[in-house]
């Protein structure tokens, strides 16, 4: 068994086998026609529910030949530029190829004496992101596992600089159609129920400054504490953009942390064209980035990063056999002392690579695409008598709602929108998205695939109306 080890004895056996692995995978991408093959759960469940896991096939082919059975040939693929559903990108070939560096040294981002350079190539590239942001000399941050770790670290580090005990006082401000990890995140750091207080949108789905206002107003007159306003620089349902301008006059009227979470709004730090969008950005006290969404790379690869390097000391515990109080005086760097995780995987090679060989001009025009697309896919479906489009887009996300000309009724339409997704899902011919507005059911395009094109979103949206109309003409057959 010591022949699967990687070693200095194996490096032969371990490029065979990686490279069948890689040829495997590129012919599997060579040949996807459509996102998604329509397997069903049933389908599935039962052919890995047939696997001894304690009858190893002992042989490398035979183990990819049945991974091909159970995975590669009915994954997702969001390759396929009719992959148009939720907030995953695809990915540029030299974060691929960190990522199998990575995999192999495997290195550990905890500690300096299990990573050596990895610890600084990660410290240079919170770095150049946070001037990107525009947060200042002090500024810094660390990789972390998502946006939602990002939210959560952000905003404990927001309430241990209340500096108060009196944690059914605190309360977070965040918009209705803010990230879900926000609630998550209050109810995790032991806030009350009543924590976060959400406060409407406007048509944009923008953040009404106004209503955030009087909702800090009313909690200062209540003897309450603004422990964070969380405004959002690309919410998940719309990629809309809050006034962040705004918002940062007012936590720093009432004393607020300022926490920005740009998980998809951050491939505009480095875009061409639509970096203004996110001004007002570089006023916040912690921001949330995710590479794996606008910047191309594969998951995960996150980071959150803060104006004042001081306060990220409410995350830092000392382990003797760790990261010994000692170590900080002989400016040994253990990325432990910020991070809520101990062992951590080396993501950041992938966005070195990315940008080594990239730059970052290459990854924002690739964003840059994709939002030209999604503006150009407002026009078509504002132009397109059997759709409703709630939003104008601000990144390249487009939500909408199949509108048939003889019905009326709000819940057979909802129906009849479920329905047309679902199918579309089981035909593998496309896969979409779905959220509601004002309580109904709405269909979403979220479109991170340059390869995408106006002719992709025409030929979908005629899918769509194709199954939504075979949906109510059997439904009227039931009814006669």
């Amino acid at each position: 068994m010591r022949s699967h080890l990687l070693n200095d004895t194996t490096t032969e056996r371990y490029r065979r086998s990686v490279t069948e692995g890689v040829e495997r995978v590129a012919a599997k991408l060579a040949a996807t026609d459509r996102p998604f093959t329509g397997v069903t759960v049933d389908d599935l469940a039962p052919r890995i529910d047939a696997i001894d896991l304690d009858q190893p096939l002992r042989d490398t082919t035979a183990v990819l030949d049945e991974l091909e059975d159970v995975y590669l040939r009915d994954a997702v693929y969001f390759h396929h530029p009719r992959y148009l559903a939720h907030l995953n990108c695809p990915v540029v070939i030299p974060a691929v190829l960190g990522e199998a560096v990575l995999s192999a040294v495997n290195s550990s981002l905890d500690t300096w004496d299990q990573s050596a350079g990895g610890t600084l190539i990660e410290r240079k590239l919170i770095d150049w992101t946070a001037a990107r942001i525009g947060l200042g000399p002090a500024a810094d941050g660390v990789f972390t596992s998502g946006g939602t770790q990002s939210n959560l670290q952000a905003l404990l580090l927001a309430r241990e600089e209340t500096k108060t005990d009196e944690l059914t006082k605190l309360r977070v401000f965040a918009s209705e159609v803010s990230h879900f990890s926000v609630q998550k995140s209050a109810k995790l750091l032991g806030l009350g129920p009543d924590a976060v207080v959400v406060v409407p949108v406007d048509h944009d789905k923008r953040m009404q400054t106004v209503a955030l206002a009087h909702e800090l107003e009313r909690c200062a007159e209540a003897g309450l504490i603004p422990m964070a306003v969380v405004a959002t620089a690309g919410t998940t349902d719309f990629g809309s953009i809050d006034p962040l301008p705004e918002i940062a006059g007012l936590c720093e009227q009432y004393g607020a942390w300022m926490h920005v979470d740009a998980a998809y709004g951050c491939g505009l730090l480095a875009s061409l064209k639509y970096r203004h969008r996110i001004d007002g950005i570089e006023r916040a006290d912690s921001v949330t980035v995710d590479y794996h969404k606008s910047f191309f790379q594969p998951v995960s690869s996150s980071a959150v990063l803060v104006r004042d390097a001081a306060t990220l000391r409410h995350a830092t515990y000392h382990a003797e056999y760790l990261n010994p109080r000692r170590m900080v005086t002989e400016r040994i760097p253990n990325q432990v002392d910020k991070s809520l995780q101990t062992t951590r995987r080396f993501d950041a090679l992938k966005l070195w690579m990315t940008l080594r060989v990239m730059g970052a001009d290459g990854i924002g025009a690739l964003f840059d695409e994709v939002c030209d697309l999604a503006a150009e896919g407002w026009k078509l479906l504002a132009a397109d008598p059997r759709y409703d489009v709630v939003v104008e887009p601000s990144l390249s996300t487009l939500v909408f709602r199949y509108i048939p000309a003889a019905v009326t009724d709000p819940a057979e339409i909802d129906r009849a929108n479920l329905y047309a997704r679902k199918a579309l899902f089981a035909s593998g011919d496309a896969v979409v998205a779905g959220t509601k507005v004002s309580g109904r059911h709405y269909l979403k395009f979220t479109l991170l695939n340059p390869e995408t094109t106006t002719a992709d979103i025409s030929a979908v949206l005629d899918l769509i109306a194709g199954h939504a109309e075979q949906y109510l003409g059997e439904s009227l057959d039931r009814a006669c």
